[in-house]
């Protein structure tokens, strides 16, 4: 349950209005950045404790998981992001879930639900830290807001996809076309929601929204900026097979 829970949290803070409650929350409570990562914290060691994969270390690793960057965002509250500590803390909040930090002590039939639990802390906990407690700007975390928005989503797959999926087919990352092997509107509808949820969301907050965003915050909206960001995003995916 604690993934579609955190799933849920996620999908809410795409309201302007809790955005805006919520912030102003936490800019009149500084210190209460602090109870998000408990409570993130806590879902994930109850989904643990279901699943019978509590452990003394593993209990250790989400909790500094959740706190040094919530602490770390907490040190430059008064700076205006982002600072050299900002991308220091995406990089707590990406590398452990990259790497698959303590992987060793869940058992492995608890480990999808687990690893969608750890997804699910990540992107609740950056988006805390980011959208609501540092507010930075031009992360666009937002719904439609006209039907041009889906225009420019249909004129960029219709001019990224047949490149993707030429070149995902010559570099043997793509399997060729073929027929779902379970076939049917249910189980077609739970794979897209799975990807949506476990993977696009995830890699647009923390590649666009975080990683792009700060590098182009920082050092300004340019063409080599742009090819920064692309270049890690590339090497993030290296370990991704077919």
């Amino acid at each position: 349950m604690a993934p579609a829970f955190l799933l849920a949290a996620i999908l809410v803070l795409l309201l302007p209005a809790v955005q805006r409650s919520l912030q102003n929350w936490l800019k009149q409570r500084p210190l209460f950045l602090f109870v998000i990562p408990a409570l993130l914290s806590a879902a994930f060691l109850a989904t643990a404790a279901a699943l019978d994969a509590f452990s003394l270390p593993l209990a250790g690793l989400i909790l500094a998981y959740t706190f040094v960057p919530a602490a770390g965002a907490y040190l430059v509250r008064h700076s205006v992001p982002p600072t050299w500590m900002d991308f220091a803390v995406v990089a707590l909040l990406w590398f452990p879930i990259e790497f698959s930090a303590g992987q060793q002590w869940v058992p492995k039939p608890a480990r999808s639900t687990l690893h969608l639990a750890a997804y699910g802390v990540s992107i609740l906990l950056g988006l805390s830290i980011f959208l609501l407690f540092r507010r930075l700007a031009g992360m666009k975390y937002n719904l439609p807001r006209s039907g041009r928005d889906l225009v420019n989503l249909l004129l960029g797959f219709a001019a990224c996809a047949p490149i993707l999926i030429a070149l995902g087919r010559g570099i043997g990352f793509l399997p060729p076309i073929h027929w779902p092997a379970q076939p049917g509107v249910a189980r077609i509808g739970s794979q897209y929601l799975i990807i949506l949820a476990a993977t696009a969301l995830p890699e647009e907050i923390l590649f666009r929204g975080l990683i792009q965003n700060c590098i182009a915050q920082r050092f300004g909206t340019s063409m080599t900026t742009l090819l920064i960001s692309a270049f890690i995003f590339g090497c993030a995916h290296l370990d991704n097979g077919p």
